[in-house]
């Protein structure tokens, strides 16, 4: 036996020595082999005659959105089902624990084991339900995380052949308009009613108690949201999301999270709250809530919801990664347009990792807690933010030279870090004496004190003020009806046969 591994080796010992003899002994062909490939590759004007951009053919323009779409649902629908698979991987090795491997090689086929359970799974609907608006509500939450990356170019333009014989360059996005950031704000907004409207038409008190949380959290999360946005439009002075991924091309130094940090810490924290992860997962609570806004919902609708969570992580990876963290770029994608797609992958991974990684380390925080730092520490940090940007970007343009840019975006950087240390710190301070919040609330105790009970009794009666006219105008007219005085018999107005009349007076 011993014998036979010694030849064995020595055979595949002399087999790798030729091996390298040969490749220096024609190292100088293969270097000259591989870059006339790579030339070929990387340069397509030099073998290609005709290049016709996609714009300027009528065909082009009609089937690239067609095919564009058909491949993007397929490929982000593939992607939903296998970060399913991806969560339940990385908690169970966060956990020790083994995680879906019985359903094909390593547990791949789990998600189309899922599919075809919530297929056949028996649909449920409360008999006292709104029938429509319960049937619409998961449609309203899922098709607005499919269509808010229509605005997001996946890669730079790629130039591909086609059957007339010429060459096409295609954009990898269906449109880059030039107000993506609306765009992006709108849609992702319409999400929530989705939530609101399932709660809603349930006729279920647990998943009404879901819809309303939701709302209360978008109105604490959105104006962050917006605000963190408006960051690399200062800097790039645009809203289209092409622009703002060409500006941080080059090196990675050129992603605006190195400008900005803080803006785009609020953002990420803020998208987390957009899908509704934990710790922001309080429309459903399950501990609470039982599945809050989706307690009703089975078989193929409550697969939609998911599917909105799901394709919602994806959609705001691809959004935070297009507007700070360089987009498609990390190295040079001009000359290997192919690499771009990948790359915004691979980032698109990262922030999966990150969602699900928070899931299985941090506690749901309190509803009230929400609140708090969505109106106390995000939106003065957000506003922060955009001072910070704004102030840098227009002393680098009065002065001319990107260096005041930076040193204003330094100073500020450092003035927040430092500001951060002495807060948290202070707030940390573990003999620090811990007072009960709830037990001094003025909201709990009723006392009428402190800036906001006068600010929230001075917009209450601003508000009340029109309710008090009009029901001031309806009093006065019922007053003026009551003293009008009724018809006597003499004086009331007698209806007259137009008919008898007229054959009356003919007969006259």
């Amino acid at each position: 036996m011993n014998r036979n591994r010694l030849i064995i080796g020595a055979i595949v010992l002399f087999v790798v020595v030729f091996a390298i003899v040969a490749l220096i002994a024609n190292i100088g062909g293969i270097i000259e082999w591989v870059g006339g490939a790579i030339d070929f590759l990387l340069n397509p004007q030099q073998r290609i005659a005709t290049i016709i951009p996609c714009s300027e053919s009528d065909g082009c323009k009609l089937l690239h959105p067609i095919v564009f779409g058909v491949v993007f649902a397929l490929v982000i629908v593939t992607g939903f089902a296998y970060t399913t698979l991806l969560e339940r991987k990385i908690i169970a090795w966060l956990q020790q624990r083994s995680g879906p491997n019985r359903v094909g090689p390593f547990g791949l086929m789990q998600p189309a084991a899922d599919a075809v359970k919530l297929i056949f799974k028996e649909d449920i609907m409360p008999d006292r339900a709104d029938k429509w608006v319960y049937l619409i509500a998961p449609m309203v939450k899922v098709i607005p995380t499919l269509i808010v990356l229509a605005v997001v170019p996946l890669g730079p333009d790629i130039i591909i052949p086609w059957f007339d014989g010429n060459w096409y360059q295609v954009p990898l996005g269906l449109s880059d308009v030039n107000v993506g950031i609306l765009w992006i704000l709108g849609i992702t907004s319409i999400a929530t009613y989705g939530i609101v409207l399932a709660g809603w038409s349930s006729n279920n008190k647990y998943a009404m108690l879901g819809a309303v949380r939701s709302t209360a959290q978008m109105i604490s999360y959105e104006l962050s949201l917006g605000l963190t946005m408006a960051v690399p439009v200062m800097i790039v002075s645009s809203m289209s999301i092409g622009d703002i991924i060409d500006a941080q091309a080059g090196s990675p130094l050129n992603w605006f999270v190195f400008q900005n940090p803080l803006a785009a810490g609020l953002l990420i924290i803020a998208l987390f709250a957009e899908v509704s992860r934990s710790p922001f997962d309080l429309p459903e609570a399950e501990q609470e809530l039982t599945a809050g806004f989706m307690t009703e919902y089975s078989g193929m609708k409550f697969a939609m919801f998911m599917m909105a969570e799901y394709l919602g992580m994806i959609g705001v990876a691809v959004i935070a990664s297009s507007l700070f963290f360089g987009g498609y770029h990390l190295i040079p994608v001009t000359a290997a347009p192919i690499m771009g797609p990948l790359i915004l992958i691979g980032k698109v991974v990262a922030f999966l990792f990150l969602f699900i990684w928070v899931r299985a380390t941090l506690p749901r925080i309190r509803y009230d807690r929400l609140m708090q730092f969505g109106w106390k520490v995000m939106l003065p940090l957000a506003l922060l933010s955009v001072a910070w940007t704004s102030i840098s970007v227009v002393l680098g343009d009065v002065s001319g030279s990107p260096v005041v840019y930076g040193i204003v975006s330094g100073i500020f950087f450092v003035v927040v870090v430092a500001a951060g240390f002495f807060f948290l710190r202070e707030s940390g301070d573990p003999t620090a004496e811990i007072e009960d919040d709830l037990a001094d609330d003025p909201v709990v105790t009723g006392e009428r004190r402190g800036l906001a009970w006068i600010v929230l009794n001075l917009v209450g009666g601003l508000i009340a003020i029109p309710f008090a006219l009009v029901e001031m105008l309806v009093k006065s007219l019922e007053s003026v009806g009551k003293t009008a005085q009724p018809l006597s018999d003499e004086t009331a107005i007698v209806p007259v046969n137009t008919e008898a009349a007229a054959t009356k007076s003919g007969g006259d």
